[in-house]
């Protein structure tokens, strides 16, 4: 599993990379990548127009708000 948050590093974006982080490490997934991107072209070329965003598989899940944990462990355990 790809797990992608989108956005340019605001302090909002720092919070979702961070909770992914938690909900990742709580559901104890080994086989799932993460990665920030912080290019304004990569968000754009996604569809992105507010962040923070999450990408999960490369299909944009959440945008323009922090989710909770819970709520982000719900959207990555499907």
């Amino acid at each position: 599993m790809k797990l992608q948050v989108l956005g340019t590093g605001c302090p909002k974006c720092r919070k979702l990379y961070s909770a992914v982080e938690l909900a990742i490490s709580e559901l104890k997934l080994d086989n799932v990548t993460l990665e920030k991107v912080e290019k304004i072209a990569d968000i754009a070329a996604m569809g992105v127009m507010l962040t923070p965003a999450l990408a999960v598989d490369g299909e944009v899940v959440v945008t323009g708000r922090v989710h909770s944990v819970d709520a982000l462990k719900a959207l990555i355990s499907g």
